[in-house]
């Protein structure tokens, strides 16, 4: 690993362990608030803006953010991008500890593979091209191939915004998440394009007097209020364990994607070594997916007792011991939800 990965490699682990452990401080902050007040921050209580806890884990999120933005300045987007996953990592194994809420087998497993995957990347990151100027990152971003993915962008985007989303954006998961994915995709370009302009300012070699720096910086700023916006929705609209992977995965993808075109990450590296680089990108995706797919595994396992699910467009018949039929219902509003049934409020008629 060259110093300037390594650089780039230490400020990933350290924003994915500030922003993992940002979720647990603020979800404390959350429930002290709560319990003071009465009123949840999920039903439009914000005594949560009165608790230390909460600004505590903000500003925790905000230094995870601004070490993640460094990062892109030092190492490769298909090193810096996937090491995001350890973040999860950090906030599942946290919240076992802190908040009692229960990490499964299989979401340990998750986290194995998600440490694992991460190994095999960092091990085969591309060595970073050295950049001298911004005007050089400004002619790799104008180079054909780029455009040509940067136009593609924006055209599904404006069909997903424009055509898909009024239609089946709140009952299809992929179209809110396919605008943020990718937007994402360009806000990551771009931020790596503005983290280097500011580092060789700090170097001595400004490169603020530069359009360049200035049209980078228009363009992060548009594509994250984009990019946040249809994630919001996204979140109000499906559960976050769904929505989550999908992102995570669809991003992660693009990301990469784009970063091979515009900066040639995988140029000079052999075919072995670009090989063993997908292979832990994608053990890292599927132990994502594990972590989130277990995340409510207990809350969604099947009702443990006598009595078992019963389907609302059936007729449902429960008999006793020796077969003898206590009810039937023959219409589905007169079937009795699982909970009266199992607690025999419901009459036998």
């Amino acid at each position: 690993m060259t110093k300037e990965n390594l650089k780039g490699f230490i400020l990933a682990l350290l924003s994915s362990g500030f922003i993992g452990a940002s979720f647990i401080i603020k979800k404390k902050g959350l429930r002290k608030a709560a319990a003071a007040s009465g009123v949840r921050a999920g039903v439009g209580g914000y005594s949560y803006l009165l608790e230390p806890l909460w600004w505590i884990g903000l500003t925790t999120m905000i230094v995870g953010e601004i070490a993640n933005f460094v990062a892109y300045a030092f190492a490769p987007a298909v090193l810096v991008t996937p090491l995001g996953a350890l973040s999860i990592i950090v906030s599942a194994v946290l919240a076992h500890f802190i908040l009692k809420e229960r990490l499964h087998n299989l979401g340990m497993l998750g986290c194995v593979m998600c440490i694992v995957g991460s190994v095999i990347i960092v091990i085969h990151a591309p060595q970073e091209h050295p950049i001298t100027s911004v005007q050089e990152i400004w002619s790799m971003a104008t180079q054909p191939a780029f455009l040509l993915y940067v136009g593609s962008v924006i055209v599904l985007v404006f069909i997903l915004v424009f055509h898909f989303a009024p239609r089946c954006g709140h009952s299809n998961v992929l179209v809110f998440t396919g605008i943020c994915s990718l937007m994402g995709s360009l806000s990551v370009m771009s931020v790596k394009a503005l983290g280097t302009s500011i580092k060789l300012s700090f170097e001595g070699k400004n490169q603020l007097i530069y359009a360049e720096t200035w049209f980078f910086m228009m363009v992060v700023a548009v594509s994250v209020i984009t990019q946040m916006n249809y994630l919001n929705k996204a979140l109000d609209t499906f559960n976050t364990a769904v929505v989550s992977p999908i992102y995570y995965v669809m991003f992660t993808t693009l990301t990469i994607l784009a970063s091979v075109i515009m900066f040639k990450d995988w140029d000079g590296q052999s075919g072995g070594t670009i090989a063993s680089e997908i292979c832990g990108f994608i053990v890292v995706l599927s132990g994502t997916i594990l972590l989130h797919v277990t995340k409510d595994f207990e809350r969604s396992s099947s009702f443990k007792g006598s009595c078992a699910p019963v389907s609302p467009s059936l007729s449902t018949r429960l008999c006793s011991g020796n077969g003898e039929l206590l009810l039937k219902y023959n219409n589905e509003e007169d079937v009795p939800s699982l909970e009266e049934i199992c607690l025999g409020k419901h009459e036998l008629y």
